[in-house]
């Protein structure tokens, strides 16, 4: 009896898979299994090692050897001679007699056509005339009502202030609150730029000297230069494309291009457009210009006086003491000593401006009159044009009495194949019996043998290879 097969193993199109999510369901009492499908499928091996690194350490490894100074370039170099490459002479420039033909193929091709003056379509204006007169009343003058209006009283608290009895008698916030103190210097505790000599002398004596101890060097190894010996054979100087390759002698190709064809038009343009058949004018009338008012000056003289003029009384003023302390200036008596490091130190030295590097003229320079012969007219040589023949084919739709032939490759070799159902898509496949469902969510099938007597016909015939199943 074959074994039970799980859906995964039933499906053919690849794409069904059983629910691999544990459930305890279908777990049998008192038997626990540790075994998963990651264990079956991947089984443990022996107590193996971890692989060892191949890394080399990082050592230093001295080499005993001497160096040679023999490289592949100095083995494999052959020197051979150079000789300088020759100077073309250019040919002189024989100017050719005879004169230049000016024509172009604009000039020879070109045919000039009349043009007559473009007529204007724009309409004629018309001014269109109003009568009567216009109310000049606006909607606010016609709507709105004055009313009258109640003045507020004012909520201005009076000001208690009594007039001095004394021109400026009243002090200040300033002078009441300020209470004049004697200044007391400090003392400063920058020290005194004074510099202190010492009596010592100086010991020249530093770590380096005292700790350096002098080593003998070693005498420096003198390497006898190898002299350089050519090489007796020739250089071959043959490669695989000389030794292989074979010119062929070919056509030149021909030009598909066609030839330029002249396109005529002999019937005259007649100035009539679409715009000009639809558009119909229509007449405009312009906008009447809006007059302003006359400016009328006003009449009587303008008084000039303000509430500060009316009401304002000057008073005689004297300037204010000023209540700051005046400040003692420090000055040094001692005479000022001009000389700095920089004036010590630095030695002026005359400096001259560098000369201008100009560069020697290659050309000499010409002393007579140009006498109008430039290069391109001393070695100029016209050419006869020789216009390239046209090999592009006519505009012509190519027309065949002959049918056509509309089989292809897919029509005439495709066999059509039969859709095969994948039997994993049915909820129950077909040719099989559900037997049960593991804990992981796997269901297995048993395939079932078909009925002999069911299949067979009484006219003899065999049994069938493959059973047919309907769904």
């Amino acid at each position: 009896m074959k074994a039970p097969q799980c859906l995964c193993q039933i499906c053919t199109c690849g794409r069904h898979r059983c629910p691999h999510n544990p459930t305890r369901i279908y777990d049998r009492v008192g038997e626990s299994t540790l075994i998963t499908e990651y264990v079956d499928k991947y089984p443990l091996y022996g107590n193996i090692p971890p692989a060892q690194s191949l890394k080399p350490k990082h050592e230093y490894h001295t080499h005993g050897g001497k160096m040679e100074g023999i490289t592949t370039f100095k083995s494999d170099y052959l020197p051979y001679d150079v000789a300088n490459r020759p100077v073309r002479v250019p040919a002189e420039c024989k100017p050719v007699t005879g004169e230049m033909d000016m024509g172009t193929t604009y000039r020879r091709d070109y045919n000039a056509h009349k043009i007559n003056p473009v007529i204007i379509v724009k309409p004629v204006e018309r001014k269109y005339k109003r009568e009567g007169k216009v109310n000049t009343i606006p909607t606010y003058q016609a709507d709105y009502r004055v009313w009258e209006v109640q003045r507020r009283e004012t909520n201005k608290v009076e000001n208690a202030y009594q007039l001095p009895t004394e021109k400026f008698g009243n002090s200040t916030t300033f002078q009441d609150s300020f209470f004049p103190r004697e200044i007391s210097l400090r003392k400063s505790f920058k020290p005194t730029v004074v510099t202190k000599l010492s009596d010592q002398p100086f010991t020249s004596v530093t770590s380096h000297r005292s700790d350096y101890v002098p080593h003998q060097l070693e005498p420096q190894l003198k390497v006898s230069k190898e002299e350089y010996k050519p090489n007796s054979q020739p250089f071959v100087d043959t490669t695989t494309h000389r030794c292989d390759f074979r010119g062929l002698v070919g056509e030149l190709p021909k030009s598909f291009k066609p030839e330029p064809s002249k396109v005529e038009v002999k019937a005259l343009f007649d100035g009539t457009t679409e715009f000009r058949d639809r558009f119909q004018p229509w007449a405009i009338s312009l906008p009447e210009v809006h007059k302003a008012k006359e400016y009328v000056p006003p009449t009587g003289n303008m008084e000039l006086t303000t509430t500060s003029h009316l009401a304002y009384i000057p008073h005689d003023i004297n300037p204010a003491v000023l209540m700051r302390p005046v400040e003692r200036s420090r000055r040094n008596n001692a005479p000022f000593q001009g000389n700095t490091t920089m004036r010590d130190a630095f030695q002026a030295w005359d400096t001259h401006r560098p000369e201008i590097v100009k560069k020697s003229q290659d050309i000499p320079k010409a002393s007579g009159k140009f006498d109008g012969m430039t290069t391109f007219r001393a070695h100029y040589r016209p050419h006869n044009i020789v216009l390239t023949q046209s090999c592009k084919p006519s505009k012509m739709a190519l027309s065949s009495s002959a049918p056509f032939t509309d089989e292809t490759l897919y029509r005439t070799e495709y066999t059509p194949k039969k859709q095969e159902v994948c039997p994993a898509t049915y909820p129950s496949p077909p040719g099989y019996v559900f037997v049960n469902t593991d804990s992981h969510g796997h269901k297995f099938f048993r395939r079932v043998s078909p009925d002999v007597s069911k299949i067979a016909h009484a006219n003899g015939n065999h049994l069938p290879k493959e059973i047919a199943v309907v769904s």
